[in-house]
């Protein structure tokens, strides 16, 4: 029964289990309100960058070594301090001088965390589909059935795609798309997906498969009347190996109400994730940004990943992987959106600060960051390993979703353009696997 005045609590949606809808309540972060009267220790204005970036380290939760240390863990974990002090770095004035500051310190500990290699992996991009019951206002991919510029890779247009895959070296296979209603066998989403990941196995032995968004996997979950944690079991038995951390956009309510209001919540999002966790399978996280979010929906979206994050190593859980910074590419976006946002392309500058900026508030949560050369360009990206950067992401060898929304960055890049932008810096540059080991 709940106590007087406040409110009962939220059913946990069908497929989810009730553990993780109720540690995704106390694990999300919410937008920090912006000061009425900043003081002065919190004046963006007025506070040295280098004494802010002192003040977010020391906030950082303390890295857990084991579950033992959850007590302690919570008294230094201060998430409302951090994310003061994540809107006072977000919200400092921009110019040359301060954004070399920024740049200095995001790098600084780059080097710290993750050394001077610059890694990449050699993979293919496979979105099989852009049937999509959906309708996000961002997203220039979605379309019905029979719809013009509609697709549904055949199955042996997957095969084929992942055998020449193999053959170009590639050791992961990134597999996306639409939530498509056709895509059953029996009348079951979560068989096709199975289905899938066998082809793909058959023709392309050895191959990591990293795919189906918390938006995809909570949809065949629904789709089918299953626990996730029964279709989670099932998919790595067929093979999958890692879950992408797209269908994030931005953990804040009221920007996803704008952008997808028909996709999973926030809260729905975290509560995936930590059963994908649960299960041993490693994800990616990102953050589209870009658009129409603030500087409090950003740190609120950044700290609750380092929200995740922690939980993931207390339960020693290896969690996410790495965080990817995703401009909003907005050429070809659904009119609305586009009239409001005014930009089709990123700002370079602000892309940069805010991958610096990331990289100082995400702290030793997360040792991988990657631009998206898609979104930002291979230039554009090889700058981003100035400011906090460290991974230059996968050759791909095909993309559709940005593409279709009007990027300029290109779909595919070969190893030696990836390891020649990486020298360019003067900076030492290795292939890996898709968990970051040794590549091929």
């Amino acid at each position: 029964m709940s106590a007087a005045g406040s409110s009962p609590p939220s059913p946990t949606p069908a497929g989810l289990a009730d553990w993780a809808w109720q540690s995704a309540a106390e694990l999300l972060v919410p937008p920090p309100a912006e000061p009425s009267s900043p003081s002065p220790a919190l004046d963006p204005e007025a506070l040295d960058l280098d004494d802010l970036v002192a003040a977010i380290d020391a906030a950082q939760p303390k890295l857990p070594l084991s579950s033992d240390a959850d007590e302690h863990d919570q008294v230094s974990w201060d998430p409302a301090l951090l994310a003061a002090l994540g809107l006072t770095l977000l919200s400092r004035r921009a110019d040359a001088e301060q954004d070399e500051l920024l740049r200095r310190a995001a790098d600084g500990l780059r080097q710290q965390l993750a050394g001077n290699i610059v890694t990449y992996v050699v993979n293919r991009n496979l979105n099989v589909s852009n049937h999509c019951i959906k309708h996000c206002s961002f997203c220039a991919f979605r379309r019905d059935a029979g719809d013009p510029g509609a697709y549904w890779l055949s199955e042996a247009d997957l095969q084929q795609k992942a055998a020449e895959a193999l053959e170009a070296g590639a050791t992961e296979l990134c597999i996306q798309g639409g939530l498509n209603p056709a895509a059953t066998v029996a009348g079951s989403q979560l068989a096709y997906a199975e289905r899938l990941l066998g082809l793909l196995q058959q023709a392309a032995p050895g191959l990591h498969l990293h795919a189906f968004s918390p938006q995809e996997l909570l949809y065949f979950a629904q789709h089918d009347g299953l626990p996730l944690d029964q279709v989670l079991v099932r998919l790595q038995a067929a093979g999958l190996g890692s879950v992408p951390g797209t269908a994030a956009e931005v953990l804040s309510e009221p920007v996803r109400q704008v952008l997808c209001p028909e996709k999973l919540t926030a809260r729905e999002w975290v509560a995936v994730m930590l059963q994908v966790h649960q299960h041993g399978l490693p994800a990616t996280s990102t953050l589209m940004a870009g658009h129409i979010e603030s500087p409090a929906d950003v740190v609120a979206h950044l700290l609750t990943l380092v929200a995740v994050q922690r939980y993931a190593w207390q339960h020693q859980r290896q969690g996410f992987t790495e965080f990817v910074l995703l401009p909003f590419v907005g050429a070809s976006a659904p009119a609305a959106l586009r009239s409001r946002v005014q930009r089709d392309q990123p700002d370079p500058a602000a892309m940069l600060r805010l991958t610096a900026q990331a990289r100082l508030l995400l702290g030793p949560w997360f040792r991988f960051h990657q631009p998206s050369w898609v979104k930002l360009t291979l230039a554009g990206a090889t700058e981003a390993l100035r400011w906090g950067c460290n991974d230059l992401g996968g050759t791909l060898m095909e993309e559709h979703i940005t593409t279709m929304a009007g990027a300029s960055g290109g779909t595919r890049q070969s190893p030696q353009a990836l390891e020649a932008a990486a020298q360019r810096l003067g900076r030492p540059v290795r292939r890996r696997t898709t968990l970051y080991g040794a590549g091929a």
